[in-house]
């Protein structure tokens, strides 16, 4: 049979954790078939079978592999699936890491007196007691999720006891044995004997939130929430951002009462149901005419060297689903105001219903982030790594100014450009951010 490996479905990702099986074990599937929905540290991806054959599934719902690791066998039929109960049943479970599965399937195929057989020579607990101990290959018996949380939490394996399928070790055994659950990690003798008919308990899910009492501190109960693979990634990334990128900032004022009269006759001459470009929309054209003129703010700096994109793809900041998402409008400098405000809310669209795709999150070249919406004034983004820049963009308001010599009332919008300074230096920055808002001052040039 061939493996079918956890895949790489986008450029950062290392690892991704199965959310949902869309074929059962033993099904026949065909080239092109949706096998399963994987999270990844981009977004919810499903994949497709690569071949024709049976499948045979090895990795269980909710279990995190890393790119590369067997999720999957597909091949001839009945190759594995066919293989006789009493050759499963004697098998140790540590041969591969989708043992789950096979255990379950052979106790099922069993006749009742095979089963009940080794319950009533040495009680329940003899029978657990192998399946999580070492095979014959010397490999506990533990899914991928449970090794690498004991791994990292410094517990032997072979201290716990496990509660999955034919006493495979899983996630809550692990969390259970770090919290200091004696009757997780408990001797086998030490367990209740099962009786002879109790089926075997599918592998508890632990909850999304765990709860505990905090009264010494006068905090109240504490909730603990695991973070999704999404929101993981966004900490890591923000975090390597503010310690490897050292950064400079720059602010500049923005009189928009051009753009506000400019956008009121788009919004008069376009039909019923044609999308209007907002000011957020303006930013992007400007940035990526910008962007054009400074190869470098539309660069990275990577391992001491200069990297210059002949693309200008500006990413707009979107908050997605417990996360911040930022999706890519590719070669922004060549594409309309209309092309560009129907693409960012169509991308918007997609980021809250989760349908956005690897591609569009990895391929920005300079990002603006917007928060004006929320009354905002002004506000400094973390630069979204490798890239050169990032612009924030603070409320437009009315705002007393002087103009020859008079006051008067303008809109008036903030723009602060975040830097990193091994590849755009304070002279540089200053004129991009000026050439940014004397694009916005003249919108006409945004049209041509």
């Amino acid at each position: 049979m061939a493996d079918v490996a956890m895949p790489r479905l986008s450029d950062s990702m290392e690892e991704g954790t199965i959310l949902k099986w869309l074929k059962s074990d033993g099904d026949e599937v065909s080239r092109g078939d949706e096998l399963v929905e994987i999270e990844t540290d981009k977004a919810n991806m499903t994949y497709e079978a690569d071949q024709d054959g049976t499948l045979s599934i090895v990795a269980q719902e909710g279990d995190t592999l890393a790119v590369g690791e067997t999720i999957a066998r597909i091949g001839e039929g009945g190759s594995e699936n066919g293989a006789a109960p009493a050759e499963r049943e004697t098998s140790e479970g540590g041969e591969d890491e989708g043992g789950e599965a096979e255990t379950a399937t052979a106790t099922a195929e069993a006749p009742a007196e095979e089963r009940e057989e080794p319950v009533e020579e040495s009680g329940g607990d003899e029978e657990r007691e192998p399946a999580h101990a070492e095979g014959g290959n010397g490999r506990i018996k533990a899914s991928p999720v449970a090794r690498r949380m004991a791994r990292e939490l410094g517990l032997e394996l072979g201290n716990l006891q496990g509660t999955g399928p034919g006493g495979r070790i899983v996630k809550a055994d692990v969390e259970a044995a770090s919290k200091g659950d004696g009757a997780q990690a408990a001797a086998p003798a030490e367990a209740p004997a099962a009786p002879a008919e109790e089926p075997e308990r599918e592998a508890p899910k632990p909850p999304p939130a765990v709860v505990s009492g905090d009264a010494e501190t006068g905090k109240g109960q504490t909730t603990t929430q695991d973070l999704t693979r999404l929101q993981q990634t966004v900490a890591r990334r923000m975090a390597e951002s503010k310690a490897t990128a050292p950064e400079f900032v720059l602010n500049i004022d923005v009189d928009m009462e051009e753009a506000v009269d400019l956008r009121k006759r788009l919004k008069a001459a376009a039909t019923e149901g044609q999308s209007v470009p907002s000011f957020n929309d303006f930013v992007v054209k400007a940035s990526a005419l910008a962007l054009v003129d400074f190869p470098r703010a539309n660069g990275a700096y990577r391992d001491g060297k200069f990297e210059l994109y002949s693309r200008v793809n500006v990413g707009v900041a979107v908050a997605g689903q417990d996360a911040l998402v930022v999706p890519t409008v590719f070669d922004a400098d060549t594409k309309s105001l209309g092309q560009i405000s129907r693409e960012t809310r169509a991308l918007a669209e997609r980021v809250r219903a989760g349908a956005i795709t690897p591609p569009e999150l990895s391929s920005g070249t300079f990002t603006v982030s917007n928060l004006g919406m929320f009354g905002i004034q002004s506000f400094v983004a973390v630069i979204n790594p490798p890239q050169a820049a990032i612009l924030a963009v603070g409320a437009m308001a009315p705002t007393p100014v002087v103009r020859d010599g008079e006051v008067v009332v303008r809109n008036i919008m903030r723009l602060t450009l975040a830097c990193d300074h091994r590849i755009l230096y304070g002279a540089d920055a200053a004129e991009f951010l000026g050439r940014i808002r004397e694009r916005l001052e003249n919108p006409l040039q945004l049209a041509l």
